[in-house]
């Protein structure tokens, strides 16, 4: 049994506020420490439950958060920028049993600890044929085409009920409590570790790959900013067409061309984004 972790990191342990997720801050290089900590959780429940083989994928700003000399040396991680499938980079190997999304978050317009939907501002909102889109739910849908089940989401509680959504089977762990977006009630990391260790074990008995989902396009994604200039941004990307002042729309026929032409597209955005007036 092979398991996929995509570890993200404002739904970590601890994490609560810009800066605990920004390369480089003091705050991050503390909470590094914690993020390994759930990783590591995930990946000794995963073992217990009989996974044969656990692959981490860093999903995080530069992809180059985790502690991999703190990693459990049974695992292997894909760290740094850039790949196919970003989030959940090895899913297309078509050999991954099941997906564990760690340290997720409520995805942009959403109440959430840090809440957003790839980029931390600038992106609004998120709607793939017409349902609001977390991380979670994009990176579900190439999941199913991948035939590959999630079975484990860790993050806030907000985090978790979003997973309700597109993975109703999968367990949750809720490693803190929303207050605001800048606040929650946090477990300890020694508690976390147990807990998500705890599901993780029990999610090992949902990792069974099944036949890919090939029917399920195709895919209408509208991507809304907060500047107009955004918008003209995002629409130099060929299919993407500019619907609203600030709002792009575009089709695509798989899962796999649907997050390739999200990433494209907010790629393009941060690029659009001036410091002084956004």
């Amino acid at each position: 049994m092979k398991v996929l972790i995509s570890a993200d990191m404002e739904g970590a342990t601890g994490v609560t506020w810009p800066a605990d997720v920004e390369p480089g801050t003091e705050q991050w290089q503390r909470c590094r420490s914690m993020f390994t900590s759930d990783v590591n959780g995930a990946i000794a429940g995963l073992f217990d439950g009989g996974a044969d083989e656990v692959l981490v994928n860093e999903a995080h700003a530069t992809m180059r958060n985790l502690l991999l000399e703190r990693l459990d040396e049974r695992a292997t991680m894909i760290t740094g920028r850039h790949k196919a499938l970003t989030m959940v980079e090895g899913l297309q190997a078509g050999d991954v049993d099941g997906v564990v999304f760690l340290g997720y978050h409520a995805g942009a317009g959403a109440e959430g600890v840090l809440a957003h939907t790839y980029l931390p501002n600038s992106v609004t909102g998120v709607w793939v044929d017409g349902e609001p889109a977390s991380e979670g739910r994009l990176n579900a849908l190439v999941a199913a085409e991948y035939g590959t089940p999630v079975v484990l989401v860790t993050g806030d509680d907000k985090a978790c009920a979003d997973a309700v959504t597109y993975a109703p089977h999968a367990r949750t762990v809720a490693v803190k409590d929303y207050v605001s977006r800048y606040a929650a009630r946090c477990r300890p990391p020694a508690r976390t570790f147990a807990d998500i260790s705890a599901a993780a074990k029990a999610a090992t008995a949902l990792a069974v790959r099944h036949e890919p989902a090939t029917d399920r396009g195709p895919y209408t994604v509208e991507v809304e900013v907060d500047a107009t200039q955004l918008a003209d941004f995002a629409g130099m990307v060929p299919t993407v067409e500019r619907v609203a002042e600030r709002r792009v729309r575009y089709v695509a026929g798989s899962a796999y061309d649907m997050i390739r032409c999200f990433k494209a597209v907010t790629t393009l955005i941060s690029n659009g984004i001036e410091n002084l007036y956004g």
